[in-house]
């Protein structure tokens, strides 16, 4: 059987961020109900008449907490990557600040400020689609997979996340562990 290499989307799925992504805009004077989850940063901010980096500088990291099980999870993961739509500034505060150490990890800088992909995390990692499990929070993640031709896992430990038929739904991050092969 052959191991798969987890790759994880990061708000939403490894962080509980749904209001440390919002503050910011809401500071920029951005009402609530334009703000959505999943868009590219940059994209986001471009929708929203926001500067980016005034974005990113109202961000604050401390606000972002990993949601339960994942800190665990994180401590028995050997090699593992992180493929995100977050700013790198902001992504890296996040991974610093829980001490996080994945193997590669791609922010929207990687991605031209689009879209993330994971062929770019693959090349990093040497392995095809085949060998990756994705785990992501959205329909932009679980295309993201399609897309790239690798399993995907929905977090279901976000209350937010909504599965789609024929998605594998973890209950809480553990899961992840018993997908690895």
């Amino acid at each position: 059987m052959t191991t798969l290499v987890p790759v994880f989307d990061l708000d939403g799925t490894l962080l509980d961020s749904d209001e440390a992504l919002v503050v910011p805009f809401l500071r920029l004077g951005v009402p609530r109900e334009e703000i959505g989850f999943g868009e590219p940063v940059a994209e986001a901010c471009a929708r929203l008449g926001v500067q980016l980096d005034a974005y990113v500088d109202a961000y604050d990291p401390a606000t972002a907490h990993p949601f339960p099980g994942v800190d665990e999870l994180v401590a028995h993961l050997g090699r593992w990557a992180v493929c995100s739509n977050k700013h790198p500034r902001a992504a890296k505060a996040d991974l610093a600040r829980w001490g996080w150490a994945p193997t590669v990890a791609l922010f929207s800088d990687a991605f031209d400020w689009g879209q993330k992909r994971l062929a770019p995390v693959f090349d990093a990692l040497g392995v095809l689609g085949t060998g990756v499990l994705y785990v992501g929070d959205s329909e932009h993640d679980r295309a993201t997979a399609a897309e790239a031709g690798c399993a995907f896992a929905l977090a279901g430990w976000n209350p937010r996340a909504e599965p789609s038929p024929g998605d594998l739904v973890l209950a809480e991050p553990a899961d992840v562990l018993e997908h690895l092969g």
